[in-house]
Order: structure tokens, then sequence, then C-alpha cells
């Protein structure tokens, strides 16, 4: 079953993005599918990251419609409704949808429920382990009221929100398997521990979406290993749906349900990590040919 097809919880529509007269993203349209992971791929320059800042707030796309539904996909004519309104968000019949370019970045995470990690680690390195997850979850504090009476009064709803969080936080410290380094500095922790904080920090804000860009940069084989089987458990566990941009094929083809490449800011492959690994577009881009000389050079290099 395709769930990109079937059930997306994450559809883009001709996606563009230009700065001044550079095209970074060029009418790019895919779906994410509900409790699938999904690969963005591509060469390097090949738009990934502006794509990758569009869906998750910090760009606004120079054209586009990024629809984001909760639960279950909206009808055709709900999302028709909601895009021809102007608003940014509406309940639906079985959920929620959510036009992402709309949303301030910040309401993309704390509404949408759309998280996500950085190429370079972005930890708060002199707070500990523990303190990391727990600023994550600020914006449910912020929410329930921090000048609330029973904020300011540390009544027993206050406490019992504070222990909420403090036990999510210890349930991702235990799950990235750091607990023992909770009250260490975050930055004293090794590279690969830090890219797997960073990933529970993410997880402490519950997404629906979770959007990893190149969680394996820097990894050695068995951090590599640990981190699809994290994922994977993300997936199967929890129902979060991931989008991941990456280079390493090796995590990409285990882990993928789906795969979309990109080349020049353009779409030019969609579709299973099988089919698209087999797809000579893809061959001729990472091969650094044109797509007629695929079999020649294949030949060439004995593939």
């Amino acid at each position: 079953m395709r769930r990109w097809e079937t059930d997306p919880i994450l559809t883009v529509d001709h996606l563009t993005m230009r700065f001044g007269g550079l095209v970074a993203v060029n009418n790019v349209s895919f779906t994410v599918g509900r409790g699938d992971v999904t690969a963005l791929i591509g060469p390097n320059g090949a738009g990934k990251t502006t794509a990758f800042n569009c869906i998750t707030g910090f760009y606004k796309p120079t054209l586009g419609r990024l629809a984001l539904a909760h639960e279950a996909p909206p009808s055709p004519a709900e999302l028709q409704a909601l895009t021809a309104n102007g608003q940014a968000g509406a309940k639906t019949e079985n959920g929620a949808l959510y036009l992402l370019e709309r949303l301030p970045d910040h309401k993309v995470s704390a509404q949408a429920r759309v998280a996500r990690t950085f190429q370079n680690i972005r930890l708060f390195s002199g707070m500990t382990v523990l303190e990391n997850l727990m600023v994550a979850q600020h914006q449910k504090l912020i929410r329930s009221g921090m000048m609330a009476p029973s904020a300011l009064f540390n009544l027993p709803s206050w406490r019992r929100q504070e222990k909420e969080g403090v036990e999510r936080a210890l349930h991702w410290l235990e799950k990235v398997d750091l607990m023992a380094r909770a009250d260490d500095p975050a930055g004293d922790l090794p590279y690969g521990d830090q890219r797997r904080l960073e990933i529970a920090r993410a997880m402490c804000t519950e997404p629906v979406l979770l959007c990893l860009d190149e969680p394996a940069a820097g990894l050695n084989p068995k951090e590599s290993a640990a981190l699809n089987t994290l994922l994977l458990s993300i997936r199967a566990d929890y129902g979060t749906s991931v989008l991941l941009i990456e280079h390493d094929m090796s995590v990409v083809m285990e882990i993928s349900d789906h795969v979309i490449v990109l080349e020049y800011g353009s779409k030019i492959s969609d579709g299973t990590p099988a089919e698209v690994r087999s797809d000579p577009a893809v061959i001729a881009a990472y091969l650094g040919v044109d797509e007629d000389a695929v079999e020649a050079v294949e030949a060439e290099v004995g593939l």
C-alpha cells in the first residue's frame, strides 16, 4: 500500500522558492504518507534544504501550498474551502487541516505539530541533557498559561503539568539511551549522542511530522545502524511520520518507504526505494552525466 497516495499527512503542491533571480525550488509537488519514513534526496544544491525550510516555517515560499492534515486527509472541498478563505487552519470532519505557508514559524511547531532537527546540531550546550528536553516543552507551558493563577501560586494542576513534562523528558532519555547522562552538559556528549538527543528533544514536542536534516551526518556505521533502529521505532511505536534529508544512501534505502529525488530544484523521481534506485534519471544525477549516458558509464565501471 502506498500511503503517500492513499493517506498523505503532508501534501506539497507546486512549491516554488525564489531568492531574487535564483530559483532554488521550481514547481515541486509530492506527498508524505501518514506513518511513512519519507526521504528527500539529491545531489548538493538540489534544493532539499530550501524545501525543508519552507515546510518547517523558516522560509515563506514564493508560490505553492503546503497542506498538513491531522488524523485523516481532508476532502477536496475542505481543502479548497481553507485555501479560498485565506485562513491558516481549520477543523475538518475527521481531524484538522493546516496550510503551513500561512503559519508563523513558531506556530508550525506549536499548532501544526511539525518538529525538526538541523544538519548542524543546535543543542543548548551549556544546559544539561535533561534541561534541553524540558526547554523543548516550553510551548505547552505557555499555552497552559505561565502567568495563570495555577502557575503563579504553584497549584497542584501546575505541578502536575511540570511532572508530566519531566516524565516525558525522562521517557525520551531512556529511549535514546542517555538516562545516565541526564545531568551532564549537553555539550559534553559525544557527537553521536548529541544527534540522538536532538531527535529526543524534537519528539518531546509530540509532533505528527518529524523533519530530520541529515541525521546520519558524521555518524560511524554502528551509530548509523542505531539511528535506523531509533527512527523505525519512532514510526512504529508512536505513529509519527518522518521526513528526512539524507546523503547516506544506506540509511535511505534501509528505512525509507518513499523516496523523492530533487536535482537543480526540480523533482526528477518519486517512488519506492527500489524504483528510485533503478531510475536512470537518478543514476544520471548522482553520476553527473546525461541520462542517455547512464548505460555506457555503468558498463565502464562494471555496474
